[in-house]
């Protein structure tokens, strides 16, 4: 297949690092500094034991060098997925699709406005990643896994050939029979564990141990899967549950990526996250206090990070 990954850093530049060292023709679509080590240097990929591959790859800035890809793969933030849908238009062709790998769920929605629905696929992905210097990638944990699907929920030509080209790449995929419900089902967790994570500065292993906050992290979960239930969303009965079980197999240590930037006084998907969570909430007439309250905790290191307020 012809693969764009746009946006190839923790996230879309494993995978899409594993499919270019398959045999697949990927192109990344980078910027900066982690653009000139690509073309001048190649990729880095450093796995949990120690092993580190490094390979020649494909990389430019400008989408229109590339021309039609059959898939495009998108890496970048949450925040920046409405600019990315405008820079990638060289990018499709009749039948492209683009599997968004965002944490949240409504990059699918803002992708279909941009591009049409015919062009989108649902996406999710687990991995435990981090771009630690320019073109070096470094896989920390978790068994990487993709989960992407239409979103009608039918079986296509197209989504199988990536599926085989996932599958010849080692990697775990899945296509699911509700690709909204597999977004949610992991929306619930990612979410939930970022905003209490970012509220507490608490790695997870404290979080799940002391009652008081455990019980907060309960509440949010049980909170966005009420909101996924009244917007129609076909989660499991035991989809909170399932949550909690993750997240006490988690490493004490564990963090999740938007209370580390939060932390250091990045820029987050807090919008995305909790604050996707409030905003769907309030439209489906759900009440979401716990949310709520984490997001607006959050909201002043948020406006800061982004330079909209100083103190």
């Amino acid at each position: 297949m012809r693969i764009a990954v746009f946006g190839p850093g923790a996230v879309g530049g494993y995978f899409g690092g594993r499919l270019a060292r398959s045999g697949q023709d990927v192109v990344f679509i980078a910027r900066g500094e982690h653009l000139k080590a690509l073309k001048t240097k190649g990729m880095t990929i450093e796995e949990p034991d120690g092993h580190s591959d490094l390979f020649a790859v494909k990389a430019t800035g400008n989408p229109a060098e590339v021309g039609p890809a059959d898939a495009i793969i998108l890496g970048v933030k949450a925040w920046q997925v409405a600019e990315a849908a405008d820079l990638m238009r060289p990018l499709i062709g009749p039948d492209t699709f683009v599997v968004p790998l965002q944490n949240g769920v409504e990059a699918p929605i803002i992708l279909s406005e941009k591009l049409g629905a015919n062009h989108v696929f649902g996406g999710v992905c687990y991995i435990v990643s981090f771009l630690v210097a320019p073109g070096e990638i470094r896989h920390a944990g978790m068994t990487p896994r993709v989960v992407f699907g239409e979103l009608d929920n039918k079986a296509t030509q197209r989504g199988q050939k990536l599926r085989e080209a996932f599958q010849a790449a080692g990697i775990s995929v899945e296509m699911p029979a509700d690709i909204s419900a597999a977004m949610w089902q992991k929306f619930l967790f990612i979410a939930s564990m970022s905003g209490v994570g970012a509220v507490t500065r608490a790695p997870m292993g404290i979080i799940r141990s002391i009652p008081e906050t455990r019980s907060i992290l309960e509440s949010a979960v049980k909170e966005a899967a009420a909101v996924a239930s009244v917007r129609g969303i076909r989660l499991a009965d035991n989809a909170a549950q399932a949550v909690m079980e993750i997240i006490d197999s988690l490493p004490a240590e564990s963090t999740a990526s938007m209370q580390r930037d939060i932390m250091e006084g990045r820029p987050s998907e807090l919008f995305y996250q909790s604050g996707s969570i409030v905003r769907l909430g309030t439209e489906a007439g759900t009440p979401t206090p716990v949310h709520s309250f984490l997001y607006g905790a959050l909201l002043p290191m948020e406006l800061k990070a982004r330079g909209e307020v100083q103190f």
